[in-house]
């Protein structure tokens, strides 16, 4: 009878696990295996939030949250989030406010319009508040990110790997900012959708999507660049293609010593008909048209050219003192104001590495519309940005690499990356969220 407890016992965390196993690849996986592990990232994001909240709550610890209504909703948010509630209750500034030198200083322009607006949207229709609404539509968007996430990475790799890297997002160091009235989860949800629209060839939906993205957050231009990868790479494949099959059909004929004949489609179908390369080139232009357009609405509203440019540049003065911008030159410009010659080495041994990272076999597998998206992307942020503790945040957009043997190669190593996302959280949640800004 003892020997036969025992046996259960042991056999419980297997018969669990493939309960788990079983749930996870279900038919309906699509949908059900990243909801439940968005739901299941939820609680322990809520639980590391909700614990540094109780604790500053109980010892009275300056923070960033509305101390005026202090609450959990508030607490989440925290810092740029006060901007988003200003654009979302008041709208735009009419005249960028400056300091007594007359240089302008960190106001709304910053942040863009359709994250506030939607929050805007349910707060009429709710009469909730803007910290409940944000953190309801961050939520909710976070929600769908991982759904396309998963989908993503399934269209381009296989299943395991879509669930193990919509694990590793969810779970991951950022993970708490899916759910914090941030226009992160906003921007991932369409970012992620458009990339998969772009696997699936539907350029019209990429279109739509990615104009939309473009006023959430910063760096849609990327995704201009992607379509244009995906161009190339499908008006090369079909020349190349259509040159073999001339080929063949050439050799076939001499064989039987018949007239040779030649065409570009197969089966009297043109792979590429030239209405799609006109929809890929026009969703491009529409994309980069909307990447470039927010500091133009920025000037012409305010008055002052250069406004969105002057709005971000007040948010360096902290790290760099007042710079002029120049492209390609925010990271050596931070690294040698800190770290002297070393951190000038430091950025190009960085910048080398992710090179090897991105040409690795394993990460090109991920296909020309992801690497392509994902090259444009970092390529944008040292182009423009000044690298400080925003950029884990800034990295999120990245998170279909985590579907690469890099994170995945065998289970115990995505094990141990998921623990140390779990781990890095908490971290993040302690220095980022309530000592920091993210």
């Amino acid at each position: 009878m003892t020997d036969l407890l025992e046996t259960t016992r042991a056999s419980e965390p297997t018969r669990l696990r493939r309960t788990v196993t079983a749930v996870l690849e279900a038919r309906s996986s699509r949908w059900t295996t990243p909801l439940l592990l968005w739901l299941a990232s939820r609680v322990v994001s809520t639980l590391l939030l909700g614990t540094v909240y109780v604790l500053a709550t109980a010892n009275g610890w300056h923070f960033a949250s509305y101390r005026r209504d202090p609450s959990f909703a508030t607490f989440s948010g925290s810092w740029d989030a006060s901007f988003y509630r200003t654009i979302a209750e008041h709208g735009y500034p009419h005249a960028l406010p400056t300091d007594a030198s007359g240089h302008v200083v960190p106001n709304p322009w910053a942040f863009l319009p359709v994250f506030p607006g939607v929050v805007r949207a349910v707060m009429t229709l709710t009469g909730a508040s803007f910290w409940v609404a944000g953190v309801l539509v961050a939520t909710v968007c976070g929600a769908g990110a991982c759904v396309v996430l998963f989908r993503l990475v399934l269209a381009v790799v296989d299943a395991r790997r879509a669930r193990w890297a919509t694990a590793l997002f969810a779970f991951g160091a950022t993970g708490y900012l899916l759910q914090v009235a941030y226009a992160e989860s906003m921007f991932l949800l369409l970012l992620f959708g458009a990339l998969l629209a772009l696997v699936r060839r539907r350029y019209w939906l990429v279109a739509v999507l990615g104009v939309v993205a473009a006023f959430t957050r910063p760096g849609v231009l990327a995704l201009a660049v992607a379509l244009a990868v995906h161009l190339v790479v499908r008006w090369v494949g079909v020349r190349r293609g259509s040159a073999d099959q001339v080929a063949d059909r050439q050799n076939a004929g001499l064989a039987a010593g018949g007239p040779t004949v030649g065409g570009p489609a197969v089966g009297g179908r043109d792979p590429f008909p030239w209405r799609e390369r006109a929809a890929v080139v026009a969703a491009g232009l529409v994309v980069a048209a909307a990447g470039l357009a927010w500091p133009v609405v920025a000037s012409a509203v305010t008055g002052r050219p250069g406004a969105y440019l002057d709005t971000e540049l007040s948010w360096w003065v902290g790290f760099v003192g007042r710079v002029d911008f120049t492209p390609l030159t925010p990271w050596f410009l931070m690294a040698g104001r800190w770290l002297g010659p070393a951190g000038l080495v430091l950025v190009v041994v960085v910048l080398a590495a992710t090179a090897w990272f991105l040409g690795r076999r394993d990460v090109r597998a991920l296909g020309p519309e992801v690497l392509g998206f994902v090259i444009a992307y970092v390529a944008y942020l040292v182009a423009v940005f000044l690298p400080q503790q925003s950029l884990p945040r800034l990295l999120m957009p990245a998170a279909p690499l985590l579907g690469s043997d890099v994170f995945l190669a065998t289970r115990r190593r995505a094990v141990g990356w998921l623990v140390a996302g779990v781990c890095l959280q908490a971290v993040a949640v302690v220095l980022l969220w309530f000592l920091g800004f993210p």
